[in-house]
């Protein structure tokens, strides 16, 4: 089957793919250019992005409104005019600020999760950034469409529906992801889409709807086509490629980890996570790791008793310092074997 061209507002994608945000420094520029460049919409992750920056340590919010321009302009360089964005997550400390650079900043599209981003219409007025929201029940859809429709008279330029399988941060509790995989999550999927129908019609426009969590192939993409969606998101597929941003060593993780490595873990962010089982998940589960110094990452995180620190775990994933890293992926990680290249999965993922 063709894949038809994803169209939001005036951005048209020649492929209905996006490549989903993962921080921290996992889809910078190298990789959100390369997928842009190839036909599909490439996702910067703004968490902590400034983590290679001189003066994180010391001021980490200059930091990353620093990075989130120069990986912007980059991104946009390597991608030939293709459609580039980021991922803001509304936990952060400095939210507000992080948006508005981003814009600035010429990001295509913005999207919005770990949280419910009430306030995101405000801060883009005035930009062409694309805004979506992050969601994954109707009731989270419901609250922001109704929410955005009263405060600022308009609706989503899209919506991504992250299900169960997602990597990273899942707003699921821990209680309705066990037996995840027994769900059948394309009901609530079908109830999103019908919930903006009527968004449409009052500002008569087109809200197209992303799914994300667990899309691995051409005939998942297919699938959830066949639901109502007009496109997907992809991430942990893209971290195999060589444009990843992440060391090579985080890319052997994903490539070594089974079925059986993959685990539901508590985040200091206050949501569960999905990541793979190694010595740091063990060495966390006895010991409260000390912090000595607080890098302004969540809004929800106390440095006096989050039992550790997830920008240093996280930092450590993408250096390659794998035995004290915390190391998110999705659900289908270990069907993955082998290192690619954006252009090859592109194609793998457009033609099947």
């Amino acid at each position: 089957m063709e894949l038809k061209p994803l169209i939001i507002g005036n951005l048209k994608s020649r492929f209905p793919i996006i490549q989903g945000g993962m921080g921290v420094g996992i889809s910078l520029s190298r990789l959100a250019g390369n997928v842009a460049k190839e036909g599909g919409i490439g996702i910067i992750s703004t968490a902590q992005i400034g983590f290679e920056e001189e003066d994180f340590y010391t001021n980490p919010v200059n930091a990353n409104l620093r990075a989130i321009e120069k990986h912007l302009i980059k991104a946009k360089e390597i991608s030939e005019n293709g459609i580039v964005g980021v991922n803001i997550m509304v936990a952060s400390q400095n939210y507000k600020e992080y948006v508005i650079c981003a814009a600035k900043s010429g990001a295509d599209v913005i999207i919005s999760g770990a949280g419910l981003p009430i306030s995101l219409p405000e801060y883009v007025e005035g930009f062409n950034t694309k805004i979506a929201p992050i969601v994954s029940s109707v009731k989270a859809a419901n609250v922001i469409l109704k929410m955005w429709d009263r405060k600022y008279h308009r609706t989503a330029d899209f919506l991504v529906i992250e299900g169960p399988k997602a990597g990273g941060h899942l707003g699921f509790s821990l209680e309705e992801l066990d037996g995840f995989e027994n769900w059948n999550y394309e009901e609530e999927i079908k109830k999103i889409i019908d919930c903006k129908k009527s968004y449409e019609e009052k500002y008569q426009v087109k809200i197209p709807v992303i799914v994300a969590g667990g899309v691995f192939d051409h005939n998942d993409i297919i699938h959830c086509l066949s639901l109502g969606a007009d496109g997907v998101q992809i991430a942990s597929r893209f971290v195999v490629t060589e444009e990843c941003d992440a060391s090579q060593a985080y890319k052997n993780e994903y490539l070594k980890a089974k079925k059986e490595d993959i685990e539901i873990v508590l985040s200091p962010v206050g949501m569960p996570g999905r990541a793979i089982h190694n010595k740091f998940l063990e060495k966390i589960k006895t010991e409260r790791e000390r912090i000595d110094r607080c890098l302004r990452c969540i809004v929800t995180c106390n440095p006096s008793n989050t039992p550790y620190c997830i920008t240093k775990a996280l930092i450590n994933a993408v250096k390659g310092n794998i035995d004290n890293a915390l190391l998110f992926c999705g659900s289908e990680v270990y069907r993955l074997k082998e290192m690619t290249t954006v252009k090859s999965l592109m194609r793998e993922l457009v033609i099947g």
